[in-house]
C-alpha cells in the first residue's frame, strides 16, 4: 500500500500494512531485496530511469525495494510526504543538516544534544565554514538572540539526552521561520508513538532507527523525513552522490520491527513510569526526571506537545562516581550500555560514555553530574526491573 492509501488507517494499522511492495509470488511478509543493481529491459529504459523521467529502481546506493518499503511506513506513519532511510541515525542527522548549509551560512542548535550530535554542529560544520551557536533549548529568548540573516537551519531533541528536558518545539519553529530558517528535530526519544514534530510545525524529522524501531538490539539505521520538497532540495542529491546507505537487510529488519512498535514502546512507557514513581522518593537518589510525571520541570509543555511520556527515566545517585559505578555493577538484571530503546531494560552512564568528550563545565551546565544515569525500559516485568534498581541502591 502507498503512503496516500494509508492515511485513512489508523497509526497501529499503518505501521503493519504501509508501504508494502509486493513481489509476482504475492508473500504475506515483505520480500527482502538483498541485490545491489537491477536489469533494464533496454538500453532506452536503463537511460530513461538514469534521468528520473521513468519510475524504477536505479542501484541500490540510490534505492532499493526493500528500504523503500521501510520509508513508505515510517512517511505514512509519520504524516510526512517524504522519506530518506540512511545507515545509521548519525547519518541522518548529519545529512539533514549538511544539505542545508553552504560556506557561510549559519546553524542554531540547542546545548542539549547527544555527543555525536554536538560534535557535528561544534565541530564538522565549521569545517567546511558554517558558523553554529549553542542555546539553552528551554530558553526561548536565546533562540531569538542567536538568529542571524544567514542562519539557515536549527537542530534540538526533545526529549533531551540525557536529561529528558523538553523543548518547546512548536515556539522554537516559528522563531525559526520568521528568521527564513528550518526547524530539524531528533524525535528518537519521544518515537513517533508519543510526539509529532511535523504537526508541530518542525520542517524535518530525523530518528535513529537503531533504537526503538528496530527495538531489539539488532542492527543499525536512521531515516530523515519531511516534505517532498525538502527531501528532493536538500537531501535526495546528497544521499544519493555520497552514499550513507541503508542496507536491505536492515530495512527488512527494520520493517519487520515496525509492526510490534506501538505495542512495545507503550510497555516500556508503563515500565519506566512505574520506576519513576519507585524510585522518586528513595534516600540514595537526589533527582529524578520523568517526563510523564507532574513535577517534570516542564510538565505544561509535555502535556501540548507529547501524547505519553518516555521510555526513559533520568535520576541521580547521591554519591560520586565511585558510588554511582557501585550501584551499576550491583544492577543483575539490567544491561549496562551506551545504546537505549531495547527489548532489553538499558542503563548509562552519561558522563562517561555518550557525553565523556564535554568538559566538567560543560556536562555541569547540562545538568550531567557524576550521579547521573539514563535508564531505558525494556519489555520485562516491571516489578523485576523496579526491585533489580532497588537492590543496587542498596550497593551505593
Amino acid at each position: 500500500m502507498a503512503a496516500s492509501e494509508t492515511r485513512k488507517y489508523r497509526p497501529e494499522t499503518r505501521l503493519v500494512h504501509a508501504g508494502q511492495l509486493r513481489s509476482q509470488f504475492g508473500e504475506t511478509s515483505e520480500a527482502l531485496f538483498l541485490t545491489q543493481g537491477f536489469i533494464y529491459d533496454s538500453a532506452e529504459e536503463c537511460a530513461a530511469r538514469f534521468k528520473g523521467e521513468k519510475e524504477g529502481f536505479v542501484y541500490a546506493r540510490f534505492s532499493n525495494p526493500t528500504v523503500a518499503m521501510f520509508e513508505g511506513r515510517m512517511a505514512a506513519f509519520e504524516g510526512a510526504e517524504a522519506a530518506r532511510a540512511t545507515a545509521s541515525g548519525m547519518a541522518a542527522v548529519t545529512a539533514a543538516l549538511m544539505g542545508q548549509v553552504k560556506a557561510g551560512d549559519h546553524v542554531v542548535a540547542a546545548r542539549a544534544l547527544f555527543g555525536s550530535c554536538r560534535w557535528v554542529v561544534e565541530e564538522l560544520l565549521p569545517r567546511f565554514g558554517v558558523a553554529s551557536t549553542l542555546v539553552d533549548g528551554l530558553d526561548l529568548a536565546q533562540w531569538r538572540a542567536a538568529m542571524r540573516p544567514n542562519t539557515r537551519t536549527l537542530f534540538l531533541e526533545s526529549p533531551t539526552n540525557p536529561t529528558l528536558d523538553i523543548i518547546d518545539i512548536a515556539a522554537v519553529a516559528r522563531i525559526a521561520h520568521e528568521g527564513g530558517a528550518t526547524l530539524v528535530v531528533d524525535n528518537v526519544f519521544a518515537t513517533p508513538i508519543w510526539q509529532s514534530p511535523l504537526t508541530l510545525g518542525a520542517d524535518c524529522v530525523v530518528y535513529s532507527a537503531t533504537k526503538h524501531i528496530d527495538g531489539q538490539g539488532r542492527c543499525l539505521g536512521g531515516i530523515i523525513l519531511a516534505s517532498e520538497e525538502f527531501i528532493q532540495k536538500h537531501v535526495h542529491m546528497l544521499l544519493r552522490q555520497t552514499g550513507p546507505s541503508m542496507s536491505p537487510f536492515n530495512a527488512w529488519v527494520l520493517v519487520k520491527g515496525l509492526e510490534t512498535l506501538h505495542l512495545r514502546v507503550r510497555r516500556q512507557t508503563d515500565t519506566a513510569a512505574a520506576v519513576s514513581v519507585a524510585l522518586v522518593e528513595h534516600p540514595r537518589i537526589t533527582r529524578l526526571i520523568y517526563p510523564g510525571r507532574p513535577d517534570h520541570p516542564q510538565a505544561d509543555i509535555v502535556r501540548r506537545q507529547m501524547r505519553g511520556g518516555s521510555t526513559l527515566v533520568a535520576f541521580e545517585i547521591d554519591g560520586d562516581t565511585a558510588a554511582t559505578f557501585r550501584f551499576l555493577n550491583a544492577l543483575k538484571l539490567i544491561g549496562i550500555t551506551n545504546n537505549l530503546g531495547d527489548a532489553k531494560s538499558l542503563i548509562t552512564h552519561p558522563t562517561t560514555t555518550t557525553h565523556q568528550r564535554l568538559t566538567p563545565e560543560q556536562r555541569a551546565e547540562l545538568g550531567i553530574t557524576d550521579g547521573l544515569v539514563r535508564f531505558s525500559a525494556g519489555l520485562e516485568h516491571p516489578d523485576d526491573v523496579v526491585e533489580d534498581l532497588l537492590t543496587a541502591l542498596d550497593s551505593v
